[in-house]
């Protein structure tokens, strides 16, 4: 084989690479005479044919395995004697390095080599130089590392192959191995640290990640900047500042060109001004509208070429044009001036008749036109007029406006009132539904979202006593027993009410609460009869709740077949009714249920009844009976056993009501539509007055009921409204009702304010449970 010229680059076999980190040159052109590199260029030559051999027969296995047999003999021949065949390979190779040396030695070659000559698999010799050291003046200094050097051939063209592709080195590639489902499991439980779950294109292996390049990634996922130390917001360089400064940046003196007109730019003008007055030169008119008229459409003008025709009912004559002016012009248009057949019809007519008094006529100019001759008749006729039909002076009545509206007292006539906030009840989590003063007016119990009821000192906002009755439904009412023998606290929680005997007041009368409340006990069952249940009585069984309630003071516990909302006492104390509206038992009439305390028993009075119970309370004086569904209030005598009257408010959604102390004819009312009704039952079953000073749905509406005028509402907009409310005895005089005070400091939490307002006993004090946890006592 005929060797290369000097200084043609081979590529060399490097099928195993001894050493993958290292960089494998086939350049034969590295120093030293002519006659040794074509010494070493011709042995090149001679393996690499040698190689190219033994790469085909290599291939060919692969590729084809039904080949000859000759050729199958020869490679299983290759595969057994390779040791020995390399053993030869190196024997020559380890002479052809030494004779190499000797001329080195000798001064042959005359430099250094930094390569090292080794053979390859095939027994050829190779040239391994050293690494390269990177320096900065290296184009390779900042190269990723190529794993994989088939360039940009797609990886599917190695799908018939085992391996897919050759490294740096000339050495296969082989594919990685896929793992079963174990393998795959034990991968996915192990991660290793750079684990991304993803297969690197190149290499088929798993791609990882350093921790530099998960900052990176992270951070672009963030939206935010990968370079470190880099300040999104720099500080404003102020290039300008507003500072005037007063003297100038240089002192020399201002040309003469700026107080001496141009004379180029007068030339300038005056050529303009020119060209304007010839007419070269015109000024800018906008450009017209032009409305697009449809080709379809044709217009035709029915009187361009018109000719005057007689009177006839077929001829329509062109419309006349409005005047320019007014028709006593001395000189009109023609086209308004009459013909002589209207100015014979004019004078024809009656006076009566006639539309215009004067038919115009055309002057010349205005000296003219002559006298107005009706002017003298005219005259005459209106003093006639003024003889015979004098006029009236009339005086103008001046109303004020305010004048009309009722005369009120001042707020700083009413008072007392409670106008600030006192004392704060802090303690319960989450929204507080229900709050009750006792009789004493020194005790404050509310009930709340929690599950819990609480007692507080009222002066001090100081908690006494707390039981929570359910670690997940609220308590929705909570109510003193009326009268001061006792200290008896009724709790609605779940479809059960509590009687409570909280430790506020002094061991006798803890005793006498206790004593009231165990009396019940045996009464029940011995004076149950046979058409007990034939009555509208439903009788539930009073028991002792769970011994954990027992050690905080529950005494009884009530069972209800649905989740009472509001409880009301009785003004003796033995009984109190308690209200669940819900749509499944408001038409079985079971929704009102009246309890009686001596007796323990539970009864329905309604067998059935018409729309949605919302509340219920009993007359403060006569034995009736007031329950308020969602549109109306009905009446009921529970001795007589009979509806006495319907109350119609016309409220859409009925959300609370409270009956005056004084006599029980006067009660007021609240809507989830924003509005506060006063009703006068002796007056009308209709509303006397109509307040309306929310801005959202009100929730509770109270009178004062220690005889103070006083009634206050509460509303999800997170206020309470004082109102004057002054009833009298007399039935020839109407209530008074007079705004005072609107009270504010309760947060709007979810849509929800003051949940319920409640009056003190004896002082013009309230008491408020918000939304937002709170309780306050405004004073």
């Amino acid at each position: 084989m005929v060797a290369s010229p000097v200084g043609k680059k081979r590529k060399a076999v490097t099928r195993d690479a001894p050493e993958a980190d290292r960089v494998v040159l086939s350049d034969g052109q590295d120093g030293g005479d002519e006659s040794d590199t074509g010494l070493f260029d011709t042995l090149l030559a001679n393996l690499e044919d040698d190689g190219r051999d033994s790469d085909v027969s290599d291939a060919e296995e692969d590729l084809d395995e039904d080949d000859d047999d000759d050729e199958a003999v020869f490679s299983e021949e290759a595969d057994e004697d390779e040791d020995d065949d390399t053993s030869s390979m190196e024997d020559g190779i380890d002479r052809l390095t030494k004779d190499v040396g000797d001329s080195e030695d000798d001064g042959k070659l005359g430099t250094t080599t930094n390569y090292t000559v080794t053979k390859d698999a095939n027994g050829n010799e190779r040239y391994i130089y050293n690494e390269i050291n990177t320096a900065y003046d290296s184009d390779d200094s900042d190269a990723p590392v190529t794993k994989n050097t088939i360039g940009n051939i797609p990886l599917t063209f190695y799908d018939s192959y085992p391996h897919i592709g050759y490294d740096i080195n000339g050495k296969r590639i082989n594919r990685p191995a896929k793992g079963e489902a174990l393998d795959a499991l034990l991968d996915s439980i192990d991660v290793p640290k750079g684990w991304t779950g993803l297969t690197d294109p190149a290499t088929g292996k798993p791609l990882e990640l350093s921790q530099t390049e998960l900052e990176v990634l992270k951070k672009l996922h963030m939206n935010e900047i990968p370079e470190e130390g880099f300040d999104p917001y720099p500080d404003t360089v102020p290039y300008f500042t507003d500072k005037t400064e007063i003297m100038p940046l240089n002192a020399a003196p201002e040309p003469k060109r700026r107080f001496i007109p141009s004379r180029h730019e007068a030339k300038r003008v005056m050529k303009i001004v020119r060209a304007i007055r010839e007419g070269r030169i015109l000024p800018y008119k906008p450009p017209q509208e032009q409305v697009e008229e449809d080709q379809d459409v044709k217009r035709y003008d029915i009187w361009a070429n018109e000719a005057p025709r007689p009177d006839h009912p077929m001829n329509i004559p062109a419309p006349k044009l409005p005047p320019p002016g007014y028709d006593e012009s001395y000189h009109p248009p023609p086209e308004y001036l009459p013909t002589p057949q209207e100015k014979k019809a004019w004078e024809e007519a009656d006076d009566e008749d006639r539309d215009k008094e004067f038919l115009p006529k055309d002057h010349d100019a205005l000296r003219k036109v002559a006298g107005y001759e009706t002017f003298i008749k005219e005259m005459f006729e209106r003093c006639l007029d003024l003889y015979l039909a004098p006029r009236i002076r009339r005086t103008r009545h001046t109303i004020d406006p305010e004048s009309l509206l009722p005369k009120l007292p001042s707020p700083e006539d009413l008072r007392p009132f409670p106008t600030t906030c006192a004392v704060t009840f802090l303690g319960h989590e989450g929204r507080i539904r229900s709050l009750a003063i006792d009789s004493t007016g020194l005790w404050l119990a509310t009930g709340g979202d929690d599950g819990t009821a609480r007692v507080w000192e009222l002066s001090t906002g100081r908690q006494i006593f707390s039981v929570r009755l359910s670690s997940e439904d609220p308590v929705t009412a909570v109510r003193w027993r009326p009268g001061t023998d006792a200290s008896i606290l009724a709790c609605c929680c779940k479809q059960s009410t509590y009687l409570l005997s909280p430790p506020t007041s002094s061991p006798e009368t803890e005793a006498s609460s206790i004593s009231i409340l165990d009396t019940g006990f045996g009464f029940a069952p011995a004076n149950e009869t046979k058409d007990a249940t034939a009555s509208n009585a439903t009788h539930l069984a009073w028991s002792r709740p769970e011994s954990r309630l027992q050690a905080k003071s529950v005494i009884i516990q009530i069972p209800l077949r649905t989740v009472p909302k509001q409880l009301s006492w009785h003004r003796r104390g033995d009984y109190f009714c308690t209200v669940a509206p819900s749509s499944s038992t408001s038409s079985s009439g079971s929704a009102i249920a009246i309890h009686t305390l001596s007796k323990h028993l539970t009864q329905s009075p309604f067998r059935r009844l018409k729309g949605l119970p919302q509340a219920a309370d009993f007359h403060p004086s006569k034995p009736y009976f007031f329950v308020a569904t969602q549109r109306s209030i009905r009446l009921y005598d529970l001795q007589k056993q009979s509806l006495l009257k319907i109350i119609q408010p016309g409220a859409k959604w009925i959300s609370g009501f409270d009956v005056h102390p004084l006599g029980g004819d006067n009660l007021i009312v609240g809507s989830y539509d924003k509005r506060l009704l006063w009703h006068d039952l002796d007056l009308s079953t209709r509303p006397y007055k109509t307040l309306r000073y929310h801005d959202k749905a009100i929730r509770s509406v109270k009178f004062h009921k220690g005889g103070l005028p006083l009634f206050a509402s509460s509303s999800d907009d997170g206020t309470i409204q004082i109102y004057h409310g002054k009833v009298v005895g007399d039935l020839m005089e109407n209530a008074v009702i007079v705004p005072l005070k609107v009270l504010k400091g309760h947060k709007v939490t979810s849509g929800l304010g003051v949940m319920e307002v409640e009056w003190h006993g004896k002082e013009a004090w309230c008491v408020s449970a918000g939304a937002d946890g709170v309780a306050r006592l405004w004073t």
